[in-house]
């Protein structure tokens, strides 16, 4: 396959605040997925993710904890990089905000910033919220509380240096009309330019002096830089990105990023801030920010709080890897929220993996070993109902390329369990087991398991990047490994001949609601109403 050149996807460093629920968990897998999918594809991928390290809301857990805060962070971080390799994903580069190179290249753009005349001392005034780390004016609240997240907002007056944001603004909103592409999916695009640049941008306040724990600017050490001009920069610092010019090869390769993919609350900061930042620094844009929706459990948002918080190792415990992959990104649409409830977990898990996948590859399996003796040959005995099948299987790799060029991750997956449908309802149509009873149909017989084996592989190599556990599962008990992607429209994938395995495991128990719900129910016991 030809190297179609360099591909950089990053997620949204996660904040090490504490351990991450499946709400924050989807947007790794999501962004595995595409990573895993492009590398497939003969891209030269550099997948980045992180941890966001800094800032107040750090400072005060830590104090209640105990601990300080570096003692704080490298607990969280611990407890977020276990649950993304736990979830298997594929990142290559893990970044700290707290890691020494990142935070001297933040003390550089900070200097290199205010230098050239972007950055300013001033004074602020205003309504701080501190789980977003944002100022307000009293204009922007919504019934008096953060227009972002709802919570309360406290008076904060200090000291501070402040980024002409207006400077940029004219600049930004005309790249983003001339790039339609670049603010995805549309909605969000629309919202920065209509709520916020167009009204006009006001300065952004930079640095903070009621709090010590983040890098301090070199310059005026009372002074620590603002939590988001901290973060942001981690896409380039990540890759070799240097103040002064002398980048590293990784960054002259991959900058600028084609995907920077975060959840819709953190869009302003990565639509307006960051590119502004760019600007100022002389560096191009990202190629596309993709906001995506937000997890859901039953009826709201994931909390603490409500008691209503999820885990994926928890998930991972009960359904297994790969389930809960499947899970996140089928039911996550394009543009909407999506919805986790255990019911639909079970019937998810029960019909698509144990049944329509599940037992396709263990039924093929055990007639091949049944009727021929686990030698899988094509004896070219067709029929039109043959044609019928390889009509869908073979235009899969087409939609799935269409689907995954626009991010649409769900359709993807879904049209990959289009074609294992379509295999269960060729053996339905072919009957193998009233075949296997004529002696004359024996070369018919091998060529239907054949065209299902061929079918099968083609599925699994194309439903790696999203459960790559089991798509390696499955071409091991058919005897082959992952085909090349460009060949996925190609009959053939399977050789002819091959012996496939003779005692084929079952890749998922069915699961009883019942017994799912029990042990929910442990983990979650119901809170006892106070008695008045």
């Amino acid at each position: 396959m030809a190297d179609k050149g360099p591909y950089y996807i990053t997620t949204a460093i996660a904040y090490a605040s504490g351990k991450p629920h499946i709400g924050n968990t989807y947007e790794i897998v999501l962004a595995d997925a595409i990573a895993r999918f492009k590398r497939q594809q003969g891209y030269d991928v550099y997948f980045q993710t992180g941890t966001d390290e800094h800032g107040v809301k750090i400072e005060e857990k830590a104090e209640a904890a105990g601990v300080t805060p570096k003692q704080f962070v490298d607990d969280a971080y611990n407890e977020i990089r276990k649950i993304w390799d736990l979830m298997n994903t594929s990142y290559d580069k893990f970044i700290r905000t707290t890691d020494d190179y990142h935070e001297k290249q933040v003390q550089k753009i900070f200097k290199k910033l205010y230098d050239q005349g972007d950055i300013y001392k001033g004074s602020y005034e205003g309504m701080y919220c501190t789980p977003c780390e944002s100022f307000w004016t009293k204009s922007q609240l919504v019934d008096g509380k953060c227009p972002d997240c709802g919570r309360p907002v406290e008076p904060a007056s200090e000291e501070a240096y402040f980024f002409k944001m207006s400077n940029y603004a004219p600049k930004l909103i005309q790249y983003i009309e001339d790039h339609p592409e670049f603010i995805q999916p549309p909605a969000r695009k629309n919202e920065m330019i209509n709520n916020f640049l167009r009204p006009g941008l006001q300065d952004l306040c930079v640095s903070r002096t009621s709090f010590t724990w983040g890098i301090p600017v070199t310059f005026d050490e009372k002074h620590v830089v603002y939590v988001w001009l901290d973060a942001l920069v981690n896409y380039i610092t990540g890759i070799g990105y240097d103040a002064e010019g002398d980048h590293g090869e990784l960054y002259k390769k991959h900058w600028p990023a084609d995907l920077h993919l975060i959840g819709k609350d953190i869009v302003r900061f990565h639509t307006i801030y960051w590119p502004i930042f760019l600007m100022a620094l002389g560096e191009p844009l990202p190629k596309q920010i993709f906001g995506h929706p937000w997890l859901l459990v039953g009826d709201g948002k994931m909390s603490k709080s409500k008691g209503n918080t999820i885990y994926a190792d928890t998930l991972t415990d009960m359904f297994g890897v790969d389930a809960v992959r499947y899970f996140m990104i089928h039911e996550m649409p394009f543009d909407n929220d999506g919805v986790f409830t255990w019911d639909t977990m079970v019937e998810r898990y029960n019909s698509d993996l144990a049944n329509t996948l599940g037992n396709l590859v263990k039924r093929t399996i055990s007639m091949g070993n049944q009727y021929l003796g686990g030698v899988i040959e094509d004896k070219e005995i067709k029929d039109a109902v043959d044609d019928d099948l390889y009509a869908t299987v073979l235009a899969t790799k087409g939609k799935v390329e269409e689907q995954m060029s626009t991010l649409h991750v769900a359709d993807a997956i879904t049209d990959i369990f289009e074609l294992f449908k379509r295999c269960n309802k060729y053996i339905d149509e072919t009957t193998p087991w009233i075949l296997a009873k004529e002696e004359d149909k024996k070369d018919r017989l091998s060529t239907v398991l054949y065209n299902l084996c061929d079918s099968i592989v083609i599925g699994a190599t194309l439903l790696a990047p999203y459960m790559p556990d089991t798509a390696k599962a499955i071409l091991e008990q058919m005897n082959t490994s992952e085909k090349a992607f460009d060949d996925l429209d190609k009959r053939g994938a399977f050789a002819s001949g091959t012996k496939v395995t003779e005692e084929p495991e079952t890749l998922f128990e069915r699961k009883k609601l019942q017994d799912v719900l029990k042990e929910v129910d442990k983990l979650y016991p119901p809170k006892k109403v106070k008695k008045s």
